[in-house]
């Protein structure tokens, strides 16, 4: 399970981010179209919609700081590097449109962190299969704090949305799976546990 700088899950950060309902910038934006999140109007309640979708980007932030940790240890071949980069972009523009949907709502955005202030293992990452294992272990991850985080919210459309990009994160989870030898699908449902 990874952990953040906080020792709380991603699962728990998304369900503790609050049941607010999302505004329809904010909902547009989760569910990728970037004209409806640039109409997010005024400044967003404390604990509200800009708190949640702060936890959302720090989560892409964690997402992309991976990657980038894969990619730079020259320990992945062309072809899982690729995949790498290719699912570190798909974070990066999640990212992008949650950075500007909180600031649109009023809220601050949360910066970046470094690999190490993520608490990544980054001693256990030694071969391309440790790297390759970690990355499957943040996607499945990733993916059961979407499953806890859909019946949260009031706003079924937002519930709609969270789902689709659990099932991205599912997708990328299953590639790194496969990658791995193992079963994509190890079971016909999603645990609630990460």
């Amino acid at each position: 399970m990874t952990i953040n700088q906080s020792g709380a899950t991603r699962r728990q950060l998304l369900r503790g981010a609050g049941t607010g309902v999302l505004s329809a910038g904010a909902l547009a934006l989760l569910a990728g179209c970037q004209t409806m999140a640039a109409s997010a109007k005024g400044p967003a309640a404390p604990g509200g919609d800009a708190a949640i979708l702060n936890t959302a980007l720090d989560l892409e932030y964690q997402a992309i700081a991976a990657y980038q940790v894969g990619a730079d240890s020259r320990l992945l071949s062309p072809a899982t590097l690729a995949v790498a980069v290719a699912f570190q972009t798909d974070h990066r523009a999640h990212a992008q449109l949650l950075d500007t949907t909180v600031r649109k709502l009023g809220g601050r955005p949360v910066a970046p962190k470094t690999a190490q202030q993520y608490g990544f293992p980054l001693p256990r990452l030694a071969t391309e299969r440790d790297v390759v294992a970690f990355a499957a272990s943040l996607e499945q991850s990733a993916a059961t704090a979407y499953l806890n985080a859909v019946p949260q919210f009031a706003d079924g459309e937002l519930a709609k949305a969270a789902a689709s990009i659990l099932g991205a994160e599912a997708m990328h989870w299953a590639a790194l799976r496969q990658a791995l030898g193992e079963a994509p699908v190890p079971a016909p449902f999603i645990s609630a546990r990460a």
